[in-house]
């Protein structure tokens, strides 16, 4: 019996929540998954999961085996990365995680660059408004937009984004700038779900937050379509400044109530912080924490 592939095959099982689901993950026909976990059970002597028909459950002895299977495995790979060099040439595979229209803008045209600045490197970018859990999906550093709860990650804070309020200058012509938040009681306005939920808009007047009923004229789940209605002259939106740099700065789109905006929402590129970093994970962060930071001051 292969030890450290029964292991892996054990915490599959535990992340799939079945013996069908570690079969279907790891590709291994379930008899074969059945059978792994039968052989290591007879080998320990001991009960690792209670089977029904319905689900499969960790015993005491088994969540106390599976909590040494991650610390072994994951010393094995620590392991397996110095002897590949990872500690002394920056190589190997990188997984990079941040939200679809971020990533799209900003991030991928600094992995773009960074891939052509060190060609022993692969990555794989996973863009999704998800927050993934870095542990669980494998995935090596994540960029987040917003505050932080705390967690064993490390954070390394590149920057701020605003919520802005905007407009077409054609709507503005037609309908007047509001100079207040209690204003946009007479302006039609777009809300974005994904971002401003529940009819109402969230302003800072002095040190307290006031929260401003508005009559959404189009509600979108996307910021793309938010944007396009407020190009179209259709009304004010509020979306994440970096969503709108573009149309600001190219006058398409124009800002107001800028003195009345929340807090800008920090944003970090996130990393697990056990152990020695591998030299991919510092030449990345070492990389694209500047080249981000200077994106988001031209917000």
């Amino acid at each position: 019996m292969d030890r450290l592939d029964a292991m892996e095959m054990v915490l599959a099982v535990v992340e799939a929540g079945s013996l069908s689901g570690a079969a279907r993950r790891t590709g291994t026909p379930l008899a074969t998954v059945s059978r792994k976990i039968s052989e290591l059970e007879a080998h320990l002597k001991t009960r690792l999961f209670n089977r029904s028909s319905r689900r499969i459950v960790l015993t005491d002895a088994g969540r106390t085996y599976v909590a040494a299977c991650e610390r072994i495995l994951e010393d094995v790979g620590e392991a397996e990365r110095a002897a590949a060099g990872e500690y002394s040439v920056p190589r190997g595979d990188l997984v990079i995680t941040a939200p679809i229209v971020f990533g799209r803008l900003h991030v991928l045209p600094v992995v773009a660059e960074f891939l052509a600045a060190y060609p022993e490197i692969d990555i794989r970018l996973a863009l999704s408004d998800r927050v993934a859990a870095l542990l669980d999906d494998h995935i090596d550093v994540g960029l987040r937009i917003g505050a932080l709860p705390d967690s064993s990650l490390i954070a390394l804070r590149i920057g701020m984004i605003r919520q802005i309020v905007c407009g077409s200058p054609d709507y503005f012509s037609a309908h007047g700038v509001p100079r207040k938040p209690e204003a946009l009681a007479a302006h039609r306005c777009i809300a974005f779900e994904g971002l401003t939920p529940g009819g109402a808009w969230i302003f800072r007047n002095g040190g307290a937050l006031t929260s401003i009923p508005v009559r959404a004229r189009l509600s979108v789940n996307t910021a793309e379509a938010a944007i396009d209605a407020a190009l179209s002259g259709l009304g004010m939106t509020r979306v994440l400044s970096y969503q709108v740099a573009g149309a600001l700065k190219a006058g398409s789109l124009r800002a107001v109530l800028t003195r009345y905006e929340p807090e800008p929402w920090p944003v970090s590129l996130v990393y697990l912080g056990q152990g020695r970093l591998p030299l991919k994970l510092r030449a990345f962060l070492d990389f694209a924490a500047p080249r981000l930071k200077r994106r988001l001051t031209r917000m």
